[in-house]
């Protein structure tokens, strides 16, 4: 896991690169701004989706009045779902993803 530290560098870093894309395409108002915090905030969801499975695992143990029973984690689904819509959102914004190698500076693929 990304120290809260190095993960606050990467959200602003994230940020004001999608912001410089804007500029850079011509797309600017509040709205658009509200649409990148937007995506920040889907970003921090989908790290804490990760980090669960990661902790949890793609199965986790569900408890009832029948006993024990493995169930999917709900983690998988749900950071399927955001990751569309963060890839929807890019979409409206008019950014295409980096063609680019994109690592956090230690190797990790984001």
């Amino acid at each position: 896991r990304l120290s809260r530290t190095k993960e606050q560098k990467l959200r602003a870093q994230i940020k004001n690169d999608l912001l410089d894309q804007l500029t850079r395409n011509g797309t600017e108002g509040e709205y658009f701004i509200d649409l990148v915090s937007d995506y920040i905030n889907m970003w921090e969801t989908k790290n804490k989706l990760i980090e669960d499975i990661k902790r949890r695992g793609v199965s986790v143990e569900s408890y009832s009045s029948a006993g024990t029973n493995l169930k999917k984690n709900d983690s998988v689904d749900q950071l399927i779902k955001i990751n569309a819509q963060m890839l929807k959102l890019l979409d409206s914004l008019g950014i295409k993803p980096s063609t680019e190698d994109q690592t956090d500076g230690e190797g990790i693929d984001l």
